[in-house]
């Protein structure tokens, strides 16, 4: 039976078997194919090498299946030489799928509903962000509450929220 790394005769160190190095390879190829399904505003959030961008941008445009076929090939073969650490890293934040991620969207759906709830919790928000657009904020939470009491759809809710996550994303500098 042989060893998931095979030792090299020459200097005595190991490196991994082919299996395992095709393995890691088609890993790159999914990841690429998952890119690929992004939309351009999703993919401009990554920092992908401008070949690779270009490459999965070419295959979004691309309907023929084989033609598709081959050029998510190349786009698995430009994902042998980008740093694959930090694309799915990103990826996975992009998507929400790290426990930082969830727990800044809990974050700022608590903080959403605690200014939504309370003004004092708005004005101490206001002094702890110097900098914040003021009157777009309190405007934005007065539409909100308005939503709410009339029991239509929130709108004005979901905009705080993203303004929200930008704001906190912005300043963890994630």
């Amino acid at each position: 039976m042989q060893t998931e790394e095979t030792e090299d005769s020459e200097s005595g160190a190991s490196r991994p078997s082919k299996s395992q190095r095709k393995r890691e390879m088609h890993e790159r190829q999914a990841l690429g194919q998952k890119l690929v399904e992004l939309s351009a505003a999703q993919l401009a959030r990554l920092a992908l090498p401008q070949d690779l961008l270009g490459a999965i941008t070419e295959t979004q445009r691309i309907r023929g299946h084989e033609a598709r076929r081959r050029q998510l090939q190349y786009v698995g073969k430009l994902m042998r030489y980008a740093d694959y650490d930090a694309i799915q890293a990103g990826y996975d934040n992009l998507l929400g799928n790290t426990r930082a991620a969830v727990a800044l969207m809990h974050h700022c759906e608590r903080l959403r509903d605690q200014l939504l709830e309370d003004d004092v919790a708005l004005a101490e928000f206001i002094d702890q962000n110097a900098g914040v657009d003021t009157q777009w904020l309190r405007t934005k939470v007065r539409a909100a509450r308005q939503e709410r009491a009339a029991e239509k759809a929130p709108r004005h809710a979901r905009e705080l929220y993203k303004w929200l996550h930008a704001q906190l994303l912005a300043r963890t500098g994630a």
